[in-house]
């Protein structure tokens, strides 16, 4: 479980992790088809306007790709800042003390001290709260499509899980994900969300391999809308039953 002294090294591989997927997101959507004709319209207008100016060919396109670059920073920039202003803000406070979260961290010995290499967090929420969410974000769908619980309708909702670059390949986000489950049990929760950005493949294909699946994709992230459709970049909901 998380202690207080583990705050500076969480916050700082939080942040590593977080800001990490800006690249992947940025080369895959610099390569979709769509925009590689845009460039090159782009650049065909710059080399025209410029009096066949090869370098004003070059100026145009890499505008183009630096904006696609620049919305895919802020999606992921705008959702770190988020986060460390809310519940990172004070982890005890808003994950140790509610009895419906749960907060762990990954330790390795390195060099004779214990690092933390991994984290991963649940948050209990209520039926109701995701319904809302989904009527907002799938604009019309009907909730009732998703998952319902038999019981009080509450669930669980796992984030922040982040393992090192250093220690991955080992297994360690798989056991993460095993803590968050055995913990959802333990409070009775019947099942376990995660919203994952696409360009996530890694941990899009580990949940996938523990039995999550998908039940809903929207383009809403905490950046401008237009930013997301720029950088094609969409938030998967998936979920397991427990």
């Amino acid at each position: 479980e998380y202690k207080p002294s583990d705050k500076h090294e969480v916050m700082s591989l939080f942040c590593h992790g977080i800001l990490e997927h800006v690249y992947p997101a940025f080369f895959k959507a610099i390569t979709n088809p769509d925009h590689v004709g845009i460039a090159l319209s782009i650049s065909m207008a710059g080399y025209v306007l410029g009096g066949s100016s090869y370098f004003q060919a070059l100026l145009f396109g890499s505008l183009w790709a630096g904006l696609i670059y620049y919305c895919c920073h802020d999606i992921y920039n705008s959702y770190m800042m988020g986060r460390l202003s809310t519940d990172m803000a004070d982890i005890a406070a808003n994950h140790l003390e509610i009895p419906s979260n749960g907060f762990w961290v990954a330790e390795a010995n390195v060099n004779g001290q214990a690092k933390v290499v991994g984290m991963v967090a649940v948050i209990g929420k209520r039926q109701e709260e995701e319904k809302e969410r989904f009527d907002d974000l799938n604009r019309g769908v009907n909730s009732t499509e998703f998952g319902q619980d038999a019981s009080d309708g509450s669930y669980a909702q796992m984030s922040h899980i982040v393992v090192g670059f250093a220690w991955r390949r080992r297994n360690l986000g798989s056991q993460l994900t095993r803590k968050a489950l055995d913990f959802c049990k333990e409070r009775g929760f019947s099942r376990l969300v995660i919203d994952l950005s696409s360009p996530q493949t890694a941990a899009i294909s580990m949940c996938q391999k523990l039995g999550f699946v998908q039940m809903a994709m929207h383009s809403n992230t905490h950046a401008n809308p237009w930013f997301s459709k720029v950088a094609r970049i969409n938030v998967m909901q998936m979920e397991k039953l427990i």
